[in-house]
């Protein structure tokens, strides 16, 4: 897994930020190295956006730096486009994952494909974050895990970071990016807090290890690393040693350095909120299968999300994975002391 090192301000000391803090922070120092970064959306002005991430950026930077749209997601990334080519580096917000569908052709037919329909000649360097995924209890088309979409579309990167150092050095990546970014913000980690040193951080498509472990490999990314990482630490204390590896960047994806950590220990769980069927996690599960097929001692198992809409806030526990269901699959790995 090689390092690569992200856009970053001005040393500063370590310090800890919440996500939401971070993405803040990532906006705020982008837009003050480079005039041609702009950030709008419904609600992101005077208001922040729903979820505060961009507070304060109109007061420092200006209406025409940081502004509010039409409620109109389709009119939202149209205009990202047009403002793409003309040389500016748009940051759109979607408000909410199930809110960007009003938005998909703009993204799937025109984002994605710009580039490839020029020849090359046209490159669309924009960002569209994407409040993602469930665990706030969110009422229906506020709760949604869109990922497989973006990854089926070729032209898109899409990341998922976990943590705030990540969410920073990644989106800072993003913006920096000649490609369109679809940049998935996980809603439940918005206040999650994490120490934010700002240095050389792995950059868009690779993975890294966020535990070691030497008797079974457990992939994830966004909202479910921490889920995993909680999975790993029960299992410790009944002696069985679980890798945790997050994956960060969907696309590209980070071949070699999530089949180096599940050669390691020769077996494998993907963990992941979206459905189970056709989703991310069965991507994952089929490239660790066919690149792997020699080092492991059980077949890859996943833990998903049902294959069913995003229910009632009271029943979402029932749909997000949890550490029983992680370690529910860990045990159906085919131990010789089962």
């Amino acid at each position: 897994m090689t390092a690569t090192t992200a856009p970053t301000a001005a040393t500063v000391a370590p310090e800890t930020l919440s996500t939401a803090q971070a993405i803040n922070r990532a906006l705020r120092d982008a837009l003050a190295e480079d005039p041609t970064v702009l950030v709008l959306g419904e609600d992101v002005g005077a208001l922040g956006g729903v979820f505060r991430v961009t507070d304060g950026l109109t007061a420092e930077f200006g209406e025409d730096r940081c502004f509010d749209t039409p409620l109109a997601e389709a009119g939202i990334a149209g205009f990202a486009v047009g403002l793409a080519m003309n040389g500016m580096r748009p940051v759109i917000e979607m408000q909410f994952d199930a809110f960007a569908y009003p938005a998909f052709e703009q993204i799937v037919s025109h984002i994605a494909k710009m580039r490839n329909r020029t020849r090359g000649r046209v490159e669309l360097p924009l960002v569209i974050r994407v409040p993602y995924a469930g665990g706030i209890g969110g009422v229906e088309h506020h709760c949604d895990s869109s990922e497989a979409y973006y990854a089926h579309t070729p032209g898109l990167h899409v990341v998922a970071p976990s943590t705030p150092a990540d969410a920073y050095a990644l989106l800072r990546e993003a913006i920096a990016s000649p490609d369109p970014v679809v940049f998935l913000e996980p809603k439940k980690l918005y206040w999650a807090k994490g120490e934010m040193d700002r240095g050389p951080v792995p950059g868009i498509g690779t993975a890294v290890v966020r535990r070691q472990g030497t008797d079974a490999t457990l992939i994830a990314y966004g909202p479910s690393v921490p889920v995993a990482l909680e999975a790993a630490e029960v299992a410790a204390r009944d002696g069985r040693s679980l890798q945790v590896v997050d994956l960060r960047s969907l696309v590209p994806y980070d071949d070699a350095g999530v089949c180096a950590a599940v050669e390691s220990t020769g077996r494998a769980v993907v963990v992941a909120e979206a459905s189970g069927f056709a989703g991310f996690a069965a991507e994952v599960a089929a490239r660790v299968g066919e690149r792997c097929f020699h080092s492991l001692a059980a077949p890859v198992r996943r833990v998903t999300g049902l294959d069913i809409p995003y229910p009632p806030p009271k029943l979402e526990h029932l749909q997000l994975p949890s550490v029983d269901r992680i370690l529910d699959a860990v045990d159906d790995l085919q131990w010789e002391d089962a």
